[in-house]
């Protein structure tokens, strides 16, 4: 790709089966307008596979939010994601236009997307990042988990576009409308000679996903290695049903084969942000706290009063959840 003329930040804009724009790109729109003012406000620009006339259903978000360009293909086939067709025309795209920066949410889908894209643009990717910012050089920092959560690299790209996939529930949507007049482009998708390998029946949701919507969940009641057994578990489900909450849990106790991997929250799992999230018996490694400190307010329990997880907690409680937890349900 010519480095003459790179300018802007593109964000690829994810849509849900049922048409709704995914709010992992409203998250990262938002830490987009702050990197664009460090960059002395280059243009903020999305890319975005609709159903014929679906486009006319997004205007008014995307001119609300601030986008300042659109650049939309339209298809009927574009109604399921598909890798291979929206890679080859977002390098394309990205050829041309040129942005110095391209960010994709690490959803399933962005994680198939990104290192294609990537890949074809002979470009870096920093996977799963907490953090992005702009350095005294005007590079992208991107900043992800290492060594199993041991450690937080801030990394650079030497090639452009700069890319990065950011998880959902990282950053904030911003709550204030920034109204532009942003412009729309449309543009004919190409579709290469591609013959279509796979065929999608139907789909559908687990009773695991329904119960556990971890993304959008208010409150969510978390147990680590401290339950021990599927006994410990079993009485956090109990306690998750009373409070109306949803359960999930960490690496070691997905491990312990206590609870199942969907679930798991943390580096290697999903990332958070629920307005209470109740830590019980996890001892606070960064490899789990990277996916839940950005929670509104955080309650540990925990045997250990020195367990790190009491560092980032706004409410501790040092005591036994086998004690706690059967007391608090006998109340009501």
């Amino acid at each position: 790709m010519p480095t003459d003329n790179i300018s802007g930040i593109l964000i690829y804009v994810q849509k849900n089966r049922e048409g709704y724009i995914h709010t992992v790109f409203f998250e990262l729109l938002n830490k987009a307008k702050e990197l664009s003012q460090k960059l002395g406000g280059v243009d903020v620009s999305a890319v975005v596979f609709t159903l014929p006339g679906q486009i006319d259903g997004y205007r008014e978000a995307f001119m609300n939010m601030g986008v300042d360009k659109v650049y939309y293909f339209e298809d009927e086939s574009f109604g399921v994601y598909n890798t291979e067709i929206y890679s080859r025309n977002i390098e394309e795209l990205v050829r041309e236009i040129q942005p110095e920066i391209m960010l994709i949410g690490a959803t399933n889908e962005g994680r198939d997307l990104a290192p294609r894209v990537a890949g074809a643009l002979a470009t870096g990717l920093t996977a799963d990042c907490t953090g992005l910012d702009i350095n005294e050089n005007g590079q992208l920092a991107a900043t992800r988990p290492t060594f199993g959560g041991q450690l937080m690299a801030t990394i650079l790209c030497k090639n452009y576009p700069q890319m990065a996939t950011v998880r959902p529930n990282v950053f904030k949507v911003n709550p204030v409308n920034n109204y532009s007049q942003t412009e729309f482009f449309k543009r004919e998708a190409r579709f290469f000679e591609y013959k279509n390998r796979v065929e999608i029946l139907e789909f559908k949701k687990t009773v695991e996903s329904v119960i556990n919507e971890l993304d959008s969940a208010e409150i969510i009641v978390a147990g680590g290695r401290g339950l021990k057994n599927e006994a410990g578990f079993k009485l956090l489900k109990q306690f998750a049903d009373k409070i109306g909450a949803s359960v999930a849990a960490t690496r070691v106790a997905v491990e312990m084969g206590l609870a199942p991997q969907s679930i798991q929250i943390g580096q290697t799992g999903k990332t958070v942000a629920p307005k209470i999230y109740i830590a019980c018996a996890i001892s606070g490694a960064i490899q789990h706290t990277v996916g839940m400190e950005n929670s509104k307010h955080i309650i540990a329990i925990n045997s250990d009063e020195n367990a790190p997880i009491f560092d980032i907690a706004d409410t501790g409680i040092v005591g036994d959840f086998f004690e706690i937890i059967p007391e608090f349900l006998k109340i009501g």
